[in-house]
């Protein structure tokens, strides 16, 4: 039979493809080769992230503001009215709520300083056994910085006192040029409110290195200062009283700008409803006291109206008059009910106004 022979093609053919069924393998007999590529479990460490552009950071933070415009408005209104009631009040009220607002950031920030600690150690430099004296400066540098002095925009490093020796003599000038790539930052942000550009710059500080020492008070002192930055009275916009949630971390742009503008909301009519107990405390002393004589009075009742809390040797230290002349007085004025003592002991007793 010739191979051209229609019958021979036909069965070669036909034994050909049997031959190659008999010699394809099934797939369950391969078990020795590795499985495709995309199935097997990556056991690579995570690489680095990629770090956002500055412009996609910049431009997240322009939606958030567009999103909470109307509340950012009324928001800043509060604080515009807490400015206008600061600038035509006495200095001391700049004073008592600097030192309520540090008090309250060390709470948030762990350091945990009362305000009548907070007050023995600014006035006199005094602390008991078991403060921590690294905490009470770093609360005292805060209020300090929100009494008043150069802002951040200047010289963050000097806002911060990073140039002492003492802090970071051989960490100067990466701690410098750290902090002129976050000033960098927030000037591009020039064109956002005050209010959002602190917000953004608070949330900011730790991933532009700034987060070494003590750096949620100093973060927090220095989105207060940039905040009221247009101010005219206020120093600082309250952001801890009444509550810190306004700086809790986590969540989109969106997210932080509404709580912080919520808890801003909330600190700035405490400090008002504050300065609300000052001044009619003040109206009512100043006339009950007409009768008494002396500079004494006068300047206990000042004292009074910037500090918290008081005690004679601190009242002493401050307006310079004797020690009887001013337990004199502190005593006429609790037993007309202006002040009341606070502690309940026979010494280191202190005392505060009565609303």
């Amino acid at each position: 039979m010739k191979p051209q022979d229609p019958f021979f093609h036909g069965e070669s053919d036909a034994l050909f493809l049997d031959a190659e069924e008999v010699e394809q393998p099934s797939e369950d007999d391969l078990w020795f080769l590795p499985g495709p590529m995309e199935e097997e479990p990556d056991y690579l460490p995570p690489g680095p992230r990629a770090e956002p552009r500055e412009a996609e950071v910049l431009d997240d933070w322009r939606k958030a503001e567009a999103g909470h415009a109307a509340r950012l408005a009324r928001v800043a209104g509060r604080l515009g009215a807490l400015d206008e009631r600061l600038k035509r009040g006495p200095e001391g009220w700049r004073h008592r709520l600097a030192l309520i607002e540090a008090a309250d950031l060390s709470w948030f920030a762990g350091d945990r300083i009362g305000p009548d600690r907070l007050g023995l150690w600014i006035s006199m430099r005094l602390s008991g056994v078991q403060d921590d004296t690294a905490a009470l400066a770093r609360v005292g540098w805060a209020v300090r910085r929100l009494t008043g002095g150069p802002g951040p925009e200047v010289d963050l490093s000097a806002f911060l006192d990073r140039r002492d020796p003492e802090n970071l003599a051989d960490e100067a000038e990466p701690f410098a040029y750290r902090a002129g790539g976050w000033l960098d930052l927030t000037a591009q942000a020039s064109e956002l409110h005050p209010i959002t550009c602190a917000c953004m710059g608070f949330h900011l500080w730790s991933l532009a290195g700034l987060g070494q020492h003590g750096d949620r008070m100093e973060a927090a002192v220095t989105a207060a200062r940039i905040a009221a930055s247009e101010g005219k009275g206020a120093v600082f916009a309250p952001l801890a009283m009444g509550g810190a949630g306004g700086l809790r971390a986590g969540g989109p742009p969106a997210e932080r700008l509404a709580r912080w503008l919520d808890g801003m909301e909330t600190a700035c009519l405490t400090a008002m409803r504050y300065l609300d107990d000052i001044e009619a405390w003040s109206v009512r002393a100043e006339a009950e006291m007409t009768s008494l004589s002396g500079k004494t009075p006068r300047a206990l009742r000042a004292v009074l109206t910037e500090w918290p809390l008081v005690s004679a040797p601190m009242a002493e230290a401050l307006i310079g008059a004797s020690r009887a002349a001013v337990q004199r007085n502190l005593a006429w004025m609790e037993a007309r009910g202006l002040i009341r003592e606070v502690t309940g002991q026979g010494r280191y007793r202190m005392w505060r106004i009565t609303n």
